[in-house]
């Protein structure tokens, strides 16, 4: 039986029994939503207000301060539920880089960028009832294109960079920007499903 089969029988025998969805997801982000709804796990959304915090030397701290503050709000409202808050951000030369103000600072990123390697980082907090969080750190590196100014303006203009950290998406036209990657896709997209995954199941969610 796959991952999705068994989520839905699981589903549909929480709904049978008026029983709430198990997991929650501390996240608008919709990069998320999708990689949860791909893999066909019932869930909930609830956005904690949380105010981020930016160690700008040190991304590894910043992830995982922001992931454990999400999921702690999270975890007040659904306490008897399981938890997943993520927090993601990129490291390039030294520096931790968030999501960019404004379309300027996301055309300032992409040449930045261009013909170049970052990093990027995702903070995973995991938390089930009656079981200790679990703060985890997944890593993957992004090679850029060189890109001249009518490819960043193209990737503008078809891509809204304001939501996503360093101003990209690579489920989002990476023909366009993107060269290569190591590691995990959906880490790069905010939620790294093969960290995730195994949790769930370990927690008898799917």
């Amino acid at each position: 039986m796959t991952y999705s089969e068994r989520a839905k029988k699981k589903f549909d025998a929480m709904s049978s029994s008026c029983t709430p969805v198990l997991l929650c997801l501390a996240s608008s982000s919709p990069r998320r939503r999708k990689i949860l709804e791909q893999v066909g796990v019932p869930f909930r959304i609830h956005a904690p207000c949380v105010e981020e915090v930016r160690f700008v030397s040190d991304p590894i701290r910043t992830v995982s301060v922001n992931a454990q503050a999400k999921a702690e709000v999270a975890h007040e409202c659904f306490p008897d539920g399981a938890i997943v808050a993520a927090d993601t951000v990129l490291e390039f030369e030294g520096r931790c880089i968030g999501k960019p103000a404004s379309l300027d600072e996301a055309r300032k990123l992409m040449a930045m960028f261009s013909g170049k390697v970052h990093t990027v980082l995702t903070g995973l907090a995991l938390w089930a009832s009656g079981v200790e969080v679990i703060v985890h750190v997944e890593t993957s590196t992004v090679q850029f294109r060189k890109l001249d100014a009518k490819d960043i303006e193209a990737y503008l203009y078809a891509v809204n960079p304001l939501d996503k950290a360093g101003g990209y998406d690579i489920d989002q036209c990476s023909e366009i920007i993107i060269d290569s990657f190591q590691g995990s896709r959906t880490n790069v997209m905010g939620l790294p499903i093969e960290v995730v995954m195994p949790w769930l199941n370990q927690q008898k969610i799917i």
